[in-house]
């Protein structure tokens, strides 16, 4: 059944005040290119993606069982159509288990939920002397782990501490299988950091936290991505980057993307949460371990977007900063964009930037302004 609204319609050519017509894809957008502050319509923007999601609604994707619809379920509240279901450094046989379940997930979109493209796997291949909030389960990086995980689940995008050594040869591997390799967790240095471009690494995680800073006479893994990367994700919670740093990183990096490495405290509140096997906390907006490291957060997209905005991005750079970008880098040319024959993932938000609806594939779902 064909649906159609009304808005300020955000297109790849600019914004659009019209109709948009659209079933599990989109159908056509008709309307007069038109500056969306000139009037009071609802902006209709694309679904957010985001390709970093340890958890939310009190569920955790290491948890295993039907974490993965859960998880899937409240993201889709708050505006994210797709996601990547991302795992912690933990023993194999734990790993083994969540990739089983989100497997199933990835198979069959559950109703309400958001599209689940894959698995980000941060861990267990980083430098266990920067750790972060991950658990001491590191281990060297081999083609026979990643061969047998990639058969359990759909494995997309991997972090890796490129500086371990052998750990430089499995980025090249992994790039040449299609498998987007991020550098983090990591201290290395700033030619470690070109060393594993060169080898095909095409992103950084979460950029600054867990990676060796920018000094002037070492520029670091920071300096590596600032000067050299094209893609990079970024937590833009205002508590893991200061606004300064967030403004350097969008100047320097033409596709860096947002992502909330949320867990599963996100959506619920103040109180003990899991994280992988750790216990974290979730409070003054903030998620932590016991000591006071942040382990993740409680940011959602919708919160993302209003957050860039208020550092002072225009709406369609903050949409393309949580949703075109992020698809692109992974590949998913039918996602991201508001255009004719893309699926119909999309927002809409009112001139505050609350969430309206969310339509992910078609499907009208609940959200968080309901």
């Amino acid at each position: 059944m064909t649906q159609r609204l009304q808005g300020n319609i955000l297109t790849p050519d600019g914004w659009v005040r019209g109709t948009i017509a659209f079933d599990q894809h989109i159908l056509r957008i008709d309307g007069e290119v038109g500056d969306p502050t000139s009037n009071h319509d609802d902006f209709i923007l694309p679904g957010f993606i985001d390709l970093h999601v340890h958890g939310g609604g009190g569920r955790d994707f290491m948890q295993a069982g039907d974490a993965a619809q859960t998880i899937a379920r409240l993201h889709a509240r708050h505006g994210t159509t797709s996601l990547l279901a991302t795992t912690m450094t933990a023993p194999d046989s734990d790993i083994d288990r969540a990739l089983q379940a989100i497997a199933a997930a990835c198979a069959q979109r559950p109703t309400g939920a958001a599209r689940l493209l894959g698995v980000h796997l941060e861990g267990p291949f980083i430098n266990p002397s920067k750790l972060g909030a991950q658990p001491d389960h590191t281990r060297v990086a081999t083609q026979q782990a990643l061969m047998r995980w990639a058969a359990l689940a759909p494995i997309r995008l991997v972090t890796i501490a490129p500086e371990v050594e052998g750990h430089l040869a499995i980025v090249k591997a992994l790039s040449e299988a299609g498998v987007k390799v991020q550098i983090g967790h990591s201290l290395g240095s700033y030619e470690d950091g070109v060393a594993a471009l060169d080898q095909g690494a095409s992103g950084f995680t979460h950029l600054f936290n867990a990676m060796t800073g920018l000094h002037h006479r070492a520029p670091g893994m920071v300096g590596a991505a600032l000067a050299h990367a094209r893609h990079a994700e970024l937590i833009p919670d205002l508590l893991h980057v200061h606004p300064g740093a967030i403004k350097v990183a969008l100047r320097a990096i033409p596709g860096l993307f947002c992502v909330t490495d949320s867990t599963a405290a996100a959506g619920m509140p103040d109180g003990a949460y899991r994280l992988g096997r750790q216990t974290v906390h979730k409070c003054l907006g903030g998620v932590r371990l016991a000591d006071g490291t942040l382990a993740g957060s409680a940011l959602t997209m919708d919160q993302a977007l209003r957050n860039l905005v208020g550092l002072g991005l225009d709406l369609a750079e903050a949409s393309m900063r949580v949703s075109t970008h992020a698809a692109d880098y992974l590949g998913e040319r039918h996602r991201g964009r508001l255009a004719t024959a893309c699926l119909a993932d999309l927002v809409v938000l009112d001139r505050d930037l609350r969430l309206k609806r969310v339509f992910v594939e078609g499907e009208a779902l609940a959200c968080s302004g309901d």
